[in-house]
């Protein structure tokens, strides 16, 4: 028989290890100080990918609103995850990329005015236009005390150059379904070349479009808490130094809130898609580490390493790009980077909800399960990544997710994931995870 006391402790613990109610601890997730001695001193939440897709919806989003066509955002869903954001207290919200369709090439010189058509047709101005609709959509949300900061995705950077998208899945649901124009993009040799490749015209238009939120620390402090303020603001943005040939200012960038370290990567430079500009975040990191950061969080759109959520994958993160011998050196260096200071990185593309410890391989060959987390949220209304599920694939991988997370004067922090199903059935906890105070890191 055991005691009433051993029965309780020993119930406590088997419910701490539950996997079936979606906790994961990690870690020495419950070491160091206690909870009343370690106050919550900062709080984030961070998604991805609301837009909504002219070609290719989910079937659980149909029928498509007018208004969700024209301005081709998942309304529903993504006005829900901001009131359940704002009802959980974040101080932050940093949206991983994806938050307009784009895929035009946003050259001023390419606007026809023949036509009052022809003006709202064009990609500069359709760029623009949807995303004023997305800010206005934030807007309530950052005056109610949550500063919103935006991360590009490739949806933003990006132009989809030599194709036609032709929304004929919407067809039987919207009468004004139309084809759009082929789409023709000048790379950075000024020549219209075939493919998807981000476009200086693109990232201006991003400077553009959301730079008055990158950063605005007089605002982003009247969200922070008593006594916190954002600085070091970095100064540089990545150059010639990782191959870069465009202006990266507000692509990536990284400011501190006491001492914790927020980095913003570009994913897609112009010229480098499907990579991280490694050179100048490991100065960052290095400037940061100096200053006395402790913990460090990275926000970029494209994963490091894609969740193959079905049988088949093909790798569409940093893990896509490959030298000629195949090999990743760019992900593999930027996920050195982020073990070596046990950041932890936040990302999108995939319209998914998927946290993990990738496996990784050492300099020896051998494989491992890394020590810090990725943490997937594409999860903000875009056609979910996975169309159906197939048998013995987790629900969650149909579900609208965000993260947030709530970090403690010790530099402990805890990572909450909340989210509903694609029937927007109750908001539940999918998973949690503890991150030590980083001096506990083995």
């Amino acid at each position: 028989m055991h005691s009433l006391a051993s029965r309780l402790a020993l119930s406590a613990l088997q419910g701490l290890a539950t996997l079936g109610c979606g906790l994961w601890l990690a870690g020495a997730a419950l070491a160091g100080p206690r909870q009343g001695h370690d106050p919550v001193v900062l709080t984030f939440a961070t998604v991805g990918d609301s837009r909504q897709d002219p070609g290719g919806t989910d079937a659980s989003q149909w029928p498509l609103t007018r208004q969700d066509y024209t301005w081709l955002q998942n309304s529903k869903a993504w006005s829900r995850l901001m009131r359940e954001i704002q009802a959980r207290g974040a101080h932050l919200l940093l949206f991983n990329g994806d938050m307009i369709m784009g895929y035009g090439d946003a050259l001023p010189a390419g606007v026809r005015t023949d036509s009052t058509a022809a003006v709202l047709g064009s990609d500069l101005v359709r760029y623009h236009l949807q995303a004023s609709f997305w800010r206005g959509m934030v807007a309530p949300l950052i005056e109610a005390g949550t500063y919103v900061l935006p991360v590009p995705g490739n949806h933003e950077v990006q132009c989809k150059s030599g194709t036609t998208t032709t929304p004929a899945g919407l067809a039987p649901h919207i009468p004004e379904a139309r084809t759009w124009a082929q789409v023709q993009c000048t790379d950075l040799d000024g020549q219209i070349t075939p493919g998807k490749y981000a476009t200086a015209a693109n990232e201006a238009a991003w400077r553009d479009a959301f730079g008055d939120l990158i950063v605005d620390a007089d605002r982003m402090n009247l969200a922070l808490p008593r006594g916190m303020r954002v600085a070091a603001l970095s100064a540089t943005a990545p150059g010639q130094d990782d191959g870069l040939r465009t202006d990266q200012r507000q692509l990536s960038h990284s400011f501190d809130v006491g001492d914790t370290h927020f980095a913003i990567v570009n994913t897609d430079p112009a010229g480098a898609d499907s990579s991280a500009p490694t050179r100048w975040l490991s100065q960052d990191f290095a400037d940061a580490r100096a200053r006395g950061a402790r913990r460090f969080f990275v926000f970029g759109h494209k994963p490091a390493y894609t969740y193959a959520h079905a049988p088949g994958t093909a790798p569409v993160g940093l893990d896509a790009r490959r030298d000629a011998q195949g090999r990743t050196a760019n992900r593999d260096a930027f996920w050195r980077l982020i073990e070596a200071h046990d950041a932890t990185y936040f990302c999108g593309h995939e319209h998914i909800f998927h946290m993990s410890r990738p496996q990784v391989q050492d300099a020896d060959g051998r494989m491992r399960t890394s020590r810090s987390w990725q943490v997937i949220v594409g999860s903000g209304g875009s056609p979910f990544e996975a169309r159906s599920l197939h048998p013995g694939q987790p629900a969650t991988d149909r579900h609208y997710a965000f993260a947030r997370v709530s970090v403690r004067r010790s530099g402990a922090a805890r990572i909450d994931v909340w989210g509903f199903d694609e029937h927007h059935g109750p908001t539940r906890r999918l998973a949690t995870v503890m991150l030590p105070p980083p001096s506990l890191r083995p």
